[in-house]
């Protein structure tokens, strides 16, 4: 069964978010700030968060970057705030997606569900693939990524976007497919997303980040992953 653990300090919110998740036979834990969030992640171990941000006690960002620093679980933020800059701060701290209040629970049980989906570990078969550059290893099968000789830690939207452009290794990925295939059918036109999460994948795997060879940008059209 998947565990959510929602973090949200109004309880209106929380408690819709518990009873509409409970019955669809998910596991709830609730948090109403981001110190107890902190600790029942690391107790709990949930399969996705659900992050407001304007939190009591600390910025939602800070939990973000909190959990980032020992666990990939997938992170859906729910936010008033409405910027752009906002949105990409929580996506460049290793969000995964962004819901804006108010939200419809559909759509937010749906971006839940992908987030989810994406996070799960595949099965074997054509899966079996290693995939070597001159800077870094990529294990399909294993879902990690090897670079001198170490591990490096991966967001699960981080790991997907690379998966996409790596089984597409030398051909171009439009922007719209890049979109869809990792944040699901009802995105195309997100390009700040990508921007975000392509710097982050080069600022962790390319030796220049600045002047990236495996991450290629074809501007305006899509990106390109090249050995």
């Amino acid at each position: 069964m998947t565990r959510v653990l929602v973090v949200d300090d109004e309880p209106q919110i929380t408690r819709a978010l518990v009873i509409n998740l409970k019955a669809r036979k998910y596991e709830v834990d609730a948090a109403p700030d981001g110190a107890t969030a902190l600790q029942l992640a690391a107790a709990r171990h949930p399969d996705v968060v659900v992050l407001d941000l304007g939190l009591p006690d600390m910025d939602g960002v800070e939990v973000i970057r909190g959990l980032r620093g020992w666990t990939r679980v997938p992170i859906l933020v729910l936010s008033a705030r409405h910027s752009s800059d906002e949105k990409v701060e929580a996506l460049d701290a290793g969000a995964d997606d962004y819901v804006t209040k108010p939200f419809g629970m559909d759509e937010l049980l749906a971006r839940l569900r992908a987030a989810v989906r994406r996070a799960e570990p595949t099965g074997g078969g054509e899966d079996d693939v290693i995939v070597t550059t001159e800077d870094f290893t990529v294990d399909l099968a294993a879902k990690k990524v090897n670079r001198d000789g170490r591990d490096v830690r991966l967001t699960p939207t981080e790991w997907h976007l690379l998966e996409v452009l790596v089984r597409n290794t030398g051909r171009l990925v439009g922007q719209k497919q890049l979109l869809q295939e990792v944040w699901g059918p009802s995105y195309g036109t997100e390009t700040n997303y990508l921007r975000v999460y392509m710097a982050q994948l080069r600022r962790k795997l390319e030796a220049d980040p600045s002047h990236p060879r495996h991450f290629v940008t074809e501007p305006g059209m899509g990106y390109r992953f090249e050995r």
